[in-house]
């Protein structure tokens, strides 16, 4: 009985799939534990779910996409318009992180953060996995790196908190 599960299991998520979606969770996971480290509203959580989002509609659409071409020649389903949808979604999501106070603009990084994640993403539901690796460790090291950089040149002024 398991096995019969394991074989089903298998025939409708590839591993490949699999990798790719543990790949686009490993990613957001970089980038959200800095911005947790950092104590910024969309930290963890909520960087793996944009990512594995992301991730899971790619997949769908160029699999779709796929089935398409397959079943009916003669039409063709485009993933770029999913990724086209992502992005306007993310832009939405990271648009409600930034506050304006008082003249201050905060949570503009932590926006920037939230559209990186979605950007690592959908590139490992893509398959890309050196541009989701590249991609995902500079901008922890932009993150990470700056923010050490501009607490310790006093850049860091109290009209720039993000």
């Amino acid at each position: 009985m398991i096995e019969s599960l394991m074989n089903e299991a298998k025939m409708y998520l590839p591993l490949e799939t699999a990798f790719q979606m543990l790949m686009a969770v490993l990613a957001g996971a970089l980038i959200g534990w800095e911005r947790e480290k950092q104590d910024k509203p969309a930290g963890l959580r909520t960087h793996i779910l944009v990512s594995l989002g992301a991730a899971v509609f790619m997949i769908g659409a160029i699999e779709l996409s796929m089935d398409s071409q397959m079943d009916h020649g003669a039409i063709r389903l485009d993933p770029v318009r999913a990724l086209a949808g992502i992005i306007g979604g993310v832009g939405f999501l990271g648009a409600g992180t930034i506050i304006q106070s008082r003249g201050e603009v905060q949570g503009i990084t932590t926006a920037a953060s939230i559209w990186i994640s979605a950007a690592l993403g959908t590139s490992c539901g893509m398959g890309r996995y050196q541009l989701a690796i590249l991609g995902g460790v500079l901008a922890f090291l932009v993150l990470w790196a700056l923010a050490r950089l501009e607490t310790q040149t006093q850049l860091n002024n109290p009209s720039r908190r993000e």
